[in-house]
């Protein structure tokens, strides 16, 4: 393993930084507008506790493996316009083969359209090959939603899995897994999950 990312790492547009507490209002605002869920409604977090939660799991990320999802504002006006970044999984921790790294990305439904998950996802991707460069990187998306998919693909990965989504209350909607190499079946077991 290298070294861990800077707290701030700065993109053509974005500066994307590690998260504090103070960022769990302007998170909450863009995760809680139902447009940045029309995908999967039911993930939409509706109280700002759930948030909170979520901005202490990457900050032990950053703290356990030295990256983990990113703040992510404008550099212009410093205005929080999404989060995202790559965060370590595994089925089992303490086997390096089964271990991953989850490339997502939420940016504020006024900012689609922009390039700014593409711009976060290629930072991200920079990122996880400096930290861990021997795991892969994987996206999971649900197939109805193409702009995420078009993301993964301008930013190299390719889709290696389709199934039904497990835990997502309609059983139609398909779970896409992309990475960018090929998973060994311990990968595949913790990218199936």
């Amino acid at each position: 393993m290298s070294s861990p990312i800077p707290s701030e790492t700065l993109t053509e547009r974005l500066a994307l930084r590690r998260p504090a507490p103070g960022d769990a209002e302007a998170v909450f605002a863009v995760n809680s507008d139902p447009r940045v869920w029309t995908h999967f409604p039911s993930l939409r977090p509706t109280e700002s506790a759930q948030i909170t939660t979520m901005i202490e799991r990457w900050s032990r990320s950053w703290e356990a493996r030295g990256l983990g999802s990113w703040v992510v504002r404008l550099q212009e006006t410093g205005e929080v316009i999404g989060n995202g970044g790559c965060t370590m999984i595994a089925s089992d921790p303490d086997v390096p083969s089964a271990r991953l790294w989850n490339l997502g990305y939420r940016i504020a439904a006024d900012h689609h359209g922009r390039g700014y998950a593409t711009e976060l996802s290629r930072a991200a991707l920079h990122a996880a090959a400096q930290v861990d460069p021997d795991v892969p990187v994987i996206a999971f998306l649900v197939e109805h939603n193409r702009a995420s998919a078009a993301v993964a693909e301008k930013v190299g990965l390719r889709l290696v899995h389709r199934a039904p989504d497990p835990g997502n209350p309609d059983p139609a909607v398909m779970r896409l897994v992309y990475a960018d190499r090929a998973l060994s079946p311990a990968q595949r077991e913790t990218a199936m999950r």
